[in-house]
């Protein structure tokens, strides 16, 4: 069994009256790549967000990593995140700044030699000739291009992706799943959510459904794909949905 990376135990979010994750236990190993989906507001962004520490959770704790957030105890220092990479579905960048100084501004906070505006994932997204542009310039899928580099570039044993092909053209979209797999290939941990199943469904190697909170079952591909027939990610689940299938949350 691959060596768990991410263990939630009991975790749940609330915000006032509103419960958006509810009870949710999960191990995310490494060496593996996972896609999160569910409905919206199904608590997809509030893990994610429980799992960076950008909210603390009400009930349970997470074991991250030799580190632990629990309901309970003190929030975590910001350090435990240096080896994370985050593109988030929407960055907000400072206007003033252009490419390169925002990744040399990175690279500084991050206290890290590795990367640099002449990174290859850079090249590869065709921003070398923008680097000097301000950040404030830039369409929305240019922006999207960036934040996949200061996802990648320090090289994380975490990679958390929140839409990351969205705004992206094709080939941009597959150069940067190629480097999430690469990611998993040197024995990471992926985090992926996407409403867009075709393009993501090949690299996933289990799915974890939430709805209303819950962590309805965390599921290799093979057995999803083998429960329901059919050889499409993007088919399988809306039937297991629509047979009203629960399994049991397969968390190893």
């Amino acid at each position: 069994m691959a060596e768990a990376r991410i263990t939630c135990t009991g975790l749940s979010k609330r915000y006032d009256k509103l419960w958006a994750l509810r009870g949710v236990d999960c191990t995310f190993s490494r060496g593996e790549v996972v896609m999160l989906v569910g409905p919206n507001a199904s608590g997809k962004t509030t893990l994610i967000k429980c799992l960076l520490a950008l909210v603390h959770p009400t009930e349970g704790r997470i074991h991250l990593d030799g580190t632990t957030i629990d309901a309970r105890g003190p929030v975590p220092h910001p350090g435990y995140r240096e080896r994370i990479g985050y593109m988030p579905q929407i960055s907000q960048f400072p206007a003033s700044l252009s490419i390169r100084q925002l990744l040399e501004m990175m690279a500084d906070i991050r206290g890290g030699a590795e990367g640099g505006a002449e990174d290859s994932l850079v090249e590869e997204l065709g921003l070398t000739a923008q680097l000097d542009k301000r950040l404030s310039t830039l369409s929305g899928g240019t922006k999207q291009k960036v934040s996949a580099v200061l996802a990648l570039r320090m090289r994380p044993d975490i990679l958390v992706m929140d839409e990351p092909t969205a705004g992206l053209d094709p080939v941009s979209a597959k150069r940067v799943l190629s480097r999430a797999a690469a990611v998993r290939d040197a024995g990471g941990t992926v985090l992926i959510t996407s409403h867009l199943m075709e393009e993501v469904e090949s690299l996933a190697d289990r799915v974890a459904y939430l709805e209303d909170g819950h962590l309805r079952f965390l599921l290799p591909v093979s057995e999803i794909l083998e429960r329901t027939g059919v050889s499409r990610l993007s088919q399988a689940l809306p039937r297991m949905l629509e047979a009203n299938a629960r399994p049991m949350s397969y968390a190893g």
